[in-house]
């Protein structure tokens, strides 16, 4: 009887340990799925605040005239909507863009521009500079809002230089490149000034 009880109770400290060794070889990967995931979804919401930074200030820009203040103003309700993400800060560049005044225009060129850098604001482009706009937006005379914003996401597990070091990730998931491109034409008027821009 007493053998019994010992062979039982061995068997159950067998399995016991059997259900550890289990667990250490399945929870570092299920952590790891865990903090991936958490990352990738963290990354996608950023990527839709970008788009939404973008649509938001032109949207606002294209509405009426502005004073610098009044789009600075907007470059920082833009930079807001970012949070709470925080590791990185976009760049956020309003153009207001002149279509040459003829038949079949091919040519474009910023009338003003503003750009906030991290928590810099500063002139963009300088005027009367040629730039670029797609073939469909190309109509005599109009005038175009364009916003560009920009942010290079650092996920969390390479946050620091330390962490990439040690990790051995230091080019493998730093700074991926987000950025979203806005053109809007003006709402109340044929086009935008911005005194002091």
């Amino acid at each position: 009887m007493m053998s019994l009880s010992k062979l039982l109770r061995s068997k159950v400290r067998d399995e016991r340990g059997v259900a550890a060794i289990e667990f250490a070889l399945v929870a570092p990967i299920l952590f790891i799925l865990y903090f991936m995931t958490m990352e990738v979804s963290q990354a996608i919401e950023t990527n839709k605040k970008i788009g939404r930074i973008s649509s938001m200030v032109g949207d606002l820009v294209a509405q009426q005239n502005l004073s610098r203040s009044d789009l600075d103003g907007i470059l920082d309700i833009g930079a807001a909507i970012i949070q709470p993400y925080g590791r990185s800060q976009p760049t956020i560049v309003v153009e207001h863009i002149r279509i040459e005044d003829k038949p079949n225009p091919t040519k474009a060129f910023i009338t003003w521009s503003r750009q906030l850098e991290g928590s810099t604001k500063k002139p963009g482009a300088s005027e009367n500079t040629e730039t670029m706009v797609p073939e469909e937006l190309m109509e005599r005379g109009r005038h175009l809002v364009r916003v560009t914003t920009r942010l290079n996401y650092r996920p969390v597990i390479t946050w620091t230089a330390e962490q990439k070091t040690a990790l051995g990730l230091a080019s493998a998931f730093d700074n991926i490149a987000m950025s979203e491109l806005s053109y809007l034409r003006p709402r109340n008027g044929s086009k935008i000034d911005c005194t002091g821009c």
